[in-house]
């Protein structure tokens, strides 16, 4: 079993109650990324849905989460001839950390899908080759990146060595280091795999937390490698967004996201 695979585990203790155990394996600075939380409880909701495919997945983030055991409470919210959706929340010690919506669908068959209007306004970003690219090292707490390859198009990770640009974007490619094939949960996790776009106009002194994160998956990927481009284009009152699209390498839109974060610059050091 892939290690995503058993990170996102559950064990069922009741029609409506999975238990599950939230693993460092996917942290930012000791974190449990935001990706890898949504995709436990979208694997909660899509074991109780009567739908199987994930359509769209929203969490909002409600206090801190850590790694350790954790309990997921489900309830049908709303259920039509095309269209499931649950509700979940992710409680610890007592206290609802996070609280997620899930619409599922049918997945698209062949005949379907070939009647089906396509129509894309945008293409998928350009990219430098992955050999160009610089790929992010495992950095101690940062453990995501010990099991995900993320490389940044070398036009927008000058961040790293403290040369900065004046938009807020990150573009480049994206797998799993053992090529785990990619599927609806775990295109959750690489939406949110990449470090926030701010950091290249400000730097990595910005305190980016998620209030709220979702994810809309389009199609299931035919590449191991994903293209992914994130955007941030307002700043203000302390909140900023970044909308995200990530496609494979066969040119088919695989996901669009967007998260709102908190923004705060740490204070300066004086001596």
């Amino acid at each position: 079993m892939h290690l995503f695979d058993r990170d996102i585990l559950l064990t069922k203790e009741s029609p409506s109650h999975f238990k599950t155990e939230i693993s460092r394996n996917w942290s930012i600075n000791g974190n449990p990324n935001g990706g890898y939380l949504l995709a436990i409880l979208a694997n909660a909701m899509q074991q109780k849905s009567n739908k199987n495919a994930v359509t769209i997945c929203t969490a909002t983030y409600l206090s801190k989460t850590i790694p350790g055991p954790a309990d997921l409470a489900l309830e049908n919210i709303g259920r039509t001839n095309h269209i499931d959706r649950w509700e979940a929340k992710l409680v610890q010690d007592g206290e609802e950390r996070i609280r997620a919506l899930g619409t599922f669908s049918d997945a698209p068959n062949d005949q379907a899908d070939a009647q089906a209007e396509k129509r894309y306004e945008k293409l998928p970003p350009d990219l430098a080759s992955k050999e160009d690219c610089l790929q992010i090292p495992p950095m101690g707490e940062y453990t995501v990146y010990e099991n995900m390859d993320v490389r940044l198009d070398p036009g927008c990770a000058g961040w790293l060595t403290g040369s900065l640009i004046d938009i807020s974007e990150h573009k480049g490619w994206i797998k799993f280091q053992n090529d785990r094939p990619f599927d609806a949960l775990s295109v959750l996790l690489a939406a949110d795999a990449f470090p926030p776009p701010v950091f290249t106009s400000n730097g990595m002194l910005a305190w980016v937390p998620t209030i709220e994160f979702s994810v809309n998956i389009r199609n299931i990927p035919a590449s191991q490698w994903l293209k992914c481009i994130f955007r941030t284009h307002f700043i203000n009152n302390g909140i900023l967004e970044e909308d995200g699209e990530i496609w494979d390498e066969s040119g088919e839109l695989v996901a669009i996201s967007r998260q709102i974060a908190q923004f705060r610059k740490k204070p300066t050091q004086h001596a």
